[in-house]
């Protein structure tokens, strides 16, 4: 998906690469939720890295807002396939690290 977006951006993205790497790692900000705690945190992490947004908003885009519009929704898109394409999911309320396609960083040996 990433390098889908990112084709897709190349052709119908008029705002630049400068403007790509600016609002890349936007949809990031949502894990200010863990600040709350960690279910809120997955809920807040989870609503901006499912892909639904982003389709919406290129539906939307295509419909009646416009190319920055559809833009934005590529760079989206691009950021969630980035997370997935280096082992980040979506998150499971048990912790950032916790995700649905199993636990991120070291794997820890079980304790005896």
């Amino acid at each position: 998906m990433l390098v889908l977006s990112a084709a897709a951006y190349s052709q119908w993205g008029q705002y630049g690469w400068g403007f790509f790497a600016l609002l890349f790692f936007v949809p990031d900000l949502s894990m200010v939720g863990y600040l709350v705690g960690p279910r809120i945190g997955a809920v807040t992490y989870n609503a901006v890295h499912a892909y639904v947004g982003p389709a919406a908003l290129v539906c939307a885009a295509v419909l009646w807002l416009g190319p920055l519009w559809l833009a934005i929704a590529l760079i989206w898109s691009a950021h969630i396939g980035f997370d997935r394409a280096v082992g980040y999911g979506l998150k499971l309320p048990a912790g950032f690290q916790y995700t649905h396609r199993g636990p991120i960083g070291r794997s820890r040996p079980n304790a005896a």
